[in-house]
């Protein structure tokens, strides 16, 4: 087994920090035009991407009385768009410019008879540049993007591990473009105040249809922004009094007061004995510390884990 293919790959941000800002416009392109296709669903669910074991996919997506799905392939390096009428098209994943995916992209929809129209301006990111003008990120590592799909298939894995423990309503493993993280949340089912809105190019109703509830959210994000290296987080909203002073594990976690979450170094998980155990400890006492601060009814929230038959 190669490093690249090893179970939790090295993913250091700073070796493949432009190819990660590419690939997440490219993500928004992509999951933009599921966005479009989609009826929306409570905390913008609609949205999202999932993992796959050999990428990302928008799963299907309504086109008339059809339906048609784009995946990423990060083995191949593909990007493979597939009708429910047999047809199926693709182009190489490769170096080249956010706007020239968005201009592939829109031919290769158009061959299969597929004409969607986007929000042409990235969300949640500093700065944007509209899609079709953006000449500026065209960098793709293929070897630093299949190390990233790792990475997140081993999260999908033990993020659904920990899902599978929580009875009260809950979201799916899933990718949201947007923020560029693989996220899953509890929710108390209490009403929560008001968000406040204020996300970097986003709406502020969407922001605050989606913190409409309690939550204890937890994901992994590759990097970027405040943060310069991959980690796991985990954060409650609101946030409840003492939240962030409550003691969690392992010890290599820790509760960052400027981004209001705890944080676990990837690097912390990857080198452990046990990477999954490390990762679900820290799934559990971060959501032990949302719960027992904002006194979630736990009793008719959790179960045991089922293992089957």
């Amino acid at each position: 087994m190669t490093a690249t293919d090893s179970p939790w790959p090295k993913l250091l941000y700073s070796e493949w920090a432009d190819t990660c800002t590419t690939l997440h416009l490219w993500t928004q392109i992509v999951g933009k035009i599921r966005l479009a296709q989609s009826a929306w669903i409570n905390h913008s669910w609609h949205v999202t991407l999932y993992v796959t074991p050999r990428g990302l996919t928008t799963s299907p997506m309504p086109w008339g009385r059809e339906q048609f799905q784009i995946d990423f392939d990060f083995i191949d390096h593909r990007l493979v768009a597939t009708t429910s009428t047999g047809a199926t098209r693709e182009m190489a994943l490769s170096p080249m410019s956010v706007a020239a995916f968005h201009r592939r992209l829109s031919a290769l929809l158009g061959e299969l008879g597929i004409d969607v129209h986007i929000n042409a301006l990235p969300n949640e990111v500093p700065d944007p540049i509209p899609f079709h003008a953006d000449e500026q990120h065209a960098s793709y590592d293929a070897d630093a993007a299949h190390r990233f799909w790792r990475v997140l298939l081993q999260c999908d894995r033990v993020f659904k591990v920990f899902r599978a423990r929580f009875t009260g309503k809950c979201s799916p493993v899933h990718f949201f473009w947007g923020s560029n993280d693989l996220a899953v949340t509890r929710f108390s089912g209490r009403p929560a105040p008001e968000h406040p809105g204020g996300v970097p190019n986003l709406p502020d109703p969407v922001t605050r249809e989606a913190y409409n509830q309690e939550v204890s959210s937890a994901g992994f994000w590759p990097g970027g922004g405040p943060l310069d290296q991959a980690a796991f987080y985990s954060y409650a909203y609101p946030v409840p009094a003492g939240f962030g002073e409550r003691r969690v594990a392992p010890d290599s976690a820790y509760f960052d007061p400027t981004l209001g979450e705890f944080l676990l170094p990837y690097e912390a998980v990857r080198t452990a004995d046990d990477p999954d155990g490390t990762l679900l400890t820290f799934l559990q006492s971060t959501y032990e510390a949302a719960a027992e601060t904002a006194r979630w009814e736990r009793r008719q929230l959790e179960r045991e884990p089922v293992r089957p038959r």
